[in-house]
């Protein structure tokens, strides 16, 4: 989970309902793991998270490092994804537990399943989005506009849609379609 606060809510109850069908290790980036916001506080979302998954939360690079060597995932999924942190991807950019996590895990040539958020998808990411869209092993939760009036440029997945996704991806396949 990356830093999009006001997509924790959505995203926690198919985080809740995937985790009675796979084991989860949850992944937090530095700001999702220790900011408090309006949606609510670090702390509480740390205990709601570790308790849906009876698994610690990785949150340093450290902890991230041995997914790749140790081939600890199947499948990666980043919900939600961030510009900053789709940017990253893009770039290469490995500076986060989470860009860590799909670095180490990419190694060994596994998916990555990517649930955008982020309020400049139609403007500054959408070369990342179109970045990862043509990189092998990436695949998006389907996305659309969430405020095309008051947040023109925003984006974001449809969080239902992730357990779709990640069987699609298990498949080597792109859920479609994938603008909703």
């Amino acid at each position: 989970m990356c830093g999009s606060f006001c997509t924790f809510a959505t995203v926690f109850p198919v985080l809740e309902q995937m985790a009675k069908d796979y084991r989860l290790i949850p992944i937090l980036s530095h700001n999702a793991y220790e900011t408090d916001t309006r949606f609510g506080t670090a702390a509480d979302w740390r205990a709601k998270i570790e308790a849906a998954c009876n698994h610690p939360i990785i949150h340093t690079i450290a902890g991230a490092e041995p997914i790749g060597p140790k081939k600890l995932l199947d499948l990666l999924i980043i919900a939600p994804c961030t510009g900053n942190t789709l940017a990253k991807l893009a770039a290469g950019i490995s500076d986060t537990p989470v860009t860590l996590a799909a670095k180490a895990h990419r190694r060994n040539d596994r998916p990555v399943v990517v649930a955008v958020s982020t309020n400049d998808g139609l403007t500054g990411n959408a070369k990342s989005i179109g970045a990862l869209l043509n990189t092998k092993g990436y695949f998006f939760v389907p996305f659309g506009q969430d405020d095309p009036v008051k947040k023109e440029a925003s984006l974001v997945a449809h969080m239902d849609r992730i357990p779709a996704t990640v069987e699609a991806a298990l498949q080597g396949k792109q859920i479609q379609p994938l603008l909703l």
